[in-house]
Order: structure tokens, then sequence, then C-alpha cells
């Protein structure tokens, strides 16, 4: 298929650091630095549009995760929560060559990438001007968890990690399935569940995003990453390698955030009808358990839904409480995606809250 050409004012460069080479997609155009981070089975160009339609004064750059896009594909640890992408991001943004000095710049992080500018800003206080979260991954990570406070449903963290991940979905992604064939390929996924259906993007816009999907590595270091067996429902927890293991509860807790000092001023942007993170996700066992489409499930007492959007506002109603700004705005009829889905809403949001931050 052909894939459209970067948009007028952007351009693709790969930055070799101490820790891996990275690509970026950036606006041509000096100005203060925005920084987004895209989530799981995505890349920087998810963010395109946004980037090209940024006000003057802003510049805004797309970095790819190690194991997107087209970014070094490195292995993983998960055993550090999302700190490998945090220490890359890190290295990338000291880079000479991306020119932004002493700048601190704004950041945006969409689903996983939310949890990794949460996790940057407690490694490097004072670093950042603003965080954006946009339909962030719970600060208890993804799975095993029942309340607000992020208690384990079992002590080994059983139903997260890497083995929750659909094993047909990883197949298609590393046979690189461009199909919309099977519930399970990669182009049905995204129009299903990344978005709220029936919206989708323009044909030609898909093909890209499908593509960018694909170029992800998969494997136990990378998506989804190994496992481990369990006597608990349902009999599996996480591993210590790969993706779905580094946003586990067992590893991830950012319940930090609420202590961090200084304090940058906080947007979260989440759509009401999101069907990946949410109270009721269709990718968390214990809500596809309670429907029936997991056998054996305990029960509520044992293994309710993971409450993410009260786990996300409890977080930061604490960093609230010690004198942080945080504004919540949930947009109706969107799903995960708001920057795609609701493009127009999300830079009106966006651009006001940069200009009171500024």
């Amino acid at each position: 298929m052909s894939l459209p050409a970067l948009l007028p004012g952007l351009s693709a460069r790969t930055y070799a650091t101490p820790r891996l080479s990275t690509h970026v997609l950036a606006a041509d155009r000096e100005g203060v630095p925005v920084v987004f981070i895209h989530g799981n089975c995505s890349s920087g160009r998810f963010f395109e549009d946004v980037l090209a339609a940024l006000p003057a004064g802003y510049r805004g750059i797309a970095p790819d995760m190690r194991g997107y896009g087209d970014s070094e594909a490195l292995e993983i640890d998960a055993t550090r929560g999302l700190r490998d992408w945090s220490d890359d991001l890190r290295a990338l943004l000291q880079h000479q060559d991306l020119g932004l000095g002493d700048a601190r710049p704004h950041l945006v992080g969409w689903s996983v990438g939310g949890g990794v500018i949460m996790q940057y800003a407690m490694d490097n206080p004072g670093a950042v001007a603003s965080l954006t979260l946009l339909a962030p991954v719970s600060p208890h990570g993804f799975g095993g968890t029942k309340d607000a406070a992020g208690t384990p449903c079992f002590e080994d963290y059983a139903g997260s990690g890497g083995g929750t991940a659909n094993a047909d979905f990883a197949k298609r992604l590393s046979a690189k399935d461009a199909s919309d064939e099977a519930d399970t390929s990669p182009r049905r996924v995204m129009n299903q569940y990344y978005f709220r259906p029936p919206f989708r993007v323009s044909p030609e816009k898909e093909d890209l995003f499908v593509s960018e999907i694909l170029k992800m590595k998969v494997g136990e270091g990378h998506y989804p990453g190994d496992l481990s067996t369990s006597k608990n429902w349902p009999t599996l927890a996480p591993g210590v390698r790969g993706v779905n293991n580094a946003f586990a509860p067992k590893y991830l807790n950012l319940t930090g955030f609420a202590a961090l000092a200084p304090q940058p001023p906080v947007l979260w942007i989440r759509g009401a009808e999101d069907q990946i993170v949410s109270d009721s996700s269709l990718f968390d066992l214990g809500f596809l358990g309670k429907l029936g489409a997991v056998p054996g499930w305990p029960g509520d007492e044992v293994f309710p839904p993971q409450p993410m959007i009260g786990q996300t506002r409890a977080v930061l109603d604490a960093y609230r409480a010690r004198g942080g700004r945080v504004r919540e705005e949930v947009l109706p009829e969107v799903g995960h995606s708001p920057h795609i889905e609701a493009q127009a809403a999300f830079l009106d949001l966006f651009t006001r809250f940069l200009a009171e931050v500024r």
C-alpha cells in the first residue's frame, strides 16, 4: 500500500543516544518544546496531525519508544516498570542535536505513554513544565488490582502481565497482518477499540496507522512479554520481560507522583466511551470474567473489574491536596484516542492549558 508522506512542516530523524537510537518526528521550527509520548501498539506518527496543528511558538516532538516505530528494538526489563522508557526519554531530551538546551518541555502521554511521563516527572523533579495525561494507564498499571488503592487481587498479581495479551493478535502482529479479516487483526482492533465506532480515519490515514502498528517488535522481551503460571485465577501472572509486564502492577506503581515536588500542572483528558482504559475495560480480565468471557471467574469480592479511572483520580486528588493543579476533561462520544477522534476539541483544551501554564 502507498503511504502518505509527512505533513508539511514536519521532518523525521534518528538520534543516537547513549541508550539507543531513537526515531523522532518533529516540527521544523523553534519554540517551546511539547513532547508527545505514544501508547502501546502505536508510534509517534499517531500524533502527526497534532504536531502540525500546534500554534506558533510551540515545537512539537514525537519520538517512537523503544520497540516501536523506527526506534531501536532493545528488550524491556519489566522489573523496572516504565523506567526503561523514562530513561530513554531523558537521554533523548538531553541530546545536543535536538536543541532543547535547558528548556523544560511540556509532556503529553497517551495511554501507556501517560504512565511514562508520570514516571519521567518522578525521576526528574523540576524538569517538566506540565503534564497532559491522554487516556492514561492507571498509576497501578493494568490488570490484577481491585480498588482505588491498587490492592492486588492475589499476592502474585495473577491476571496481569504478558500472558493477558491475545495470542492471536500477537501472532498477527508478528506476521505483519494488515488485513481486516478477523476480530484479532490489528486493523480491526484499532477501529474497534482505539476509536469509538463508527469513527474511522481516512483510508490513507488508516493504512498509515496500521503500518506503524506493524513495525512494533514482538517477542518475550518486547510485546507482549513473558509470563509465569499461577495457582490463582486465571492461572497466569507477570513475567520479568517485555511490554505488558512493564505496566503490570507487580512492577508499576506511580502513586509517588502525588508527593512530587515541585508540582507541574496536570491536564487529564479522556474519552467517555474508552473501552481500553476504563472501569469496564474490555481488555481487563476482571471485567471479561464478569461478562462470562473468561471461565472460572471467582467473583466481585475476589477479582472485580479494575477501577482504572478511580485509581487515577485517587492519585491526582492526592496531588491536588498537596497543592498541585489538576484539571480533568471528559469528551463525550470519544473512545481511547481523543487527539484523533476529537482533534479540534483536544487542541482547544490543550492549547488553552499550555497558554495558562506557559
